[in-house]
């Protein structure tokens, strides 16, 4: 039985430019997946922040006169995981850990009130891999998230995780109870569309401005008060 008003909160993050960055190891992973599954080298790759991996793999073989067919993509989405797996090594010492991440994760994953995970555009198996490499996967409940391969149409995502940590922990999870994190203008979109409240942390390529002017509810510069964050979350209805 799912109940109301047991006082959850779902606590859903953004990956990457929010909790990690690959530095770089990231394009050249989707390169090689994308050779492998077209036959062709990538000349262009399409604008990535905000959008799903589908979806940018849509767009990229676009732009290199590829005709959009089922097994390109299934293809694509078997070989960006085997690249990922296979370079776990570079990921962890060329890419790092934003600063507070660990730490807020590691203090909200003490609190019994609150479910983490995330909503990422992300395939799973990547998501999960880029957070087992840098040890914060422990503190993340990823069977109540939403990713990439669930749906192209990232608001849509909010519903799906939500659907999910309401079958697990027996609780409605809605706009009232669920938040996204996020450092772009996108994530704040996805969560304030998909029916959820929005923070944003000024870790990529835009500002604490910009992230309120495009709807955040508050934003941080990084993660690092981690009392100011237990504060807004905590917040959250009951």
């Amino acid at each position: 039985m799912i109940a109301s008003g047991s006082g959850r909160r779902l606590i859903l993050w953004d990956i990457d430019h929010t909790l990690i960055e690959t530095r770089g190891v990231g394009g050249e992973l989707y390169a090689n997946a994308f050779r492998t599954a077209t036959g062709t080298p990538m000349v262009h790759k399409a604008a990535v922040t905000g959008q799903t991996e589908p979806s940018i793999l849509t767009a990229t073989l676009r732009l290199h006169g590829i005709a959009e067919d089922e097994p390109y993509l299934s293809r694509y989405v078997a070989a960006l995981p085997a690249e990922y797996d296979r370079h776990r090594a570079d990921l962890a010492e060329r890419g790092r850990v934003l600063p507070g991440a660990q730490q807020i994760l590691a203090a909200l994953a003490g609190r019994p009130e609150l479910v983490q995970s995330v909503l990422t555009g992300n395939l799973r198996d990547v998501a999960r891999i880029k957070l087992e490499v840098f040890d914060l996967h422990h503190y993340l409940d990823l069977e109540a998230g939403a990713f990439g391969d669930d749906n192209t149409d990232r608001p849509k995502l909010v519903a799906i995780a939500q659907r999910r940590a309401s079958a697990k922990y027996g609780t409605v999870f809605d706009r009232d109870t669920t938040a996204v994190i996020g450092d772009s203008s996108h994530d704040i979109n996805t969560g304030l569309q998909g029916g959820a409240h929005a923070a944003g942390v000024a870790s990529g390529s835009e500002s604490v401005e910009q992230l309120r002017a495009a709807g955040a509810a508050t934003a941080w510069p990084d993660l690092n008060d981690t009392a100011a964050i237990e504060v807004f979350l905590l917040s959250l209805p009951r």
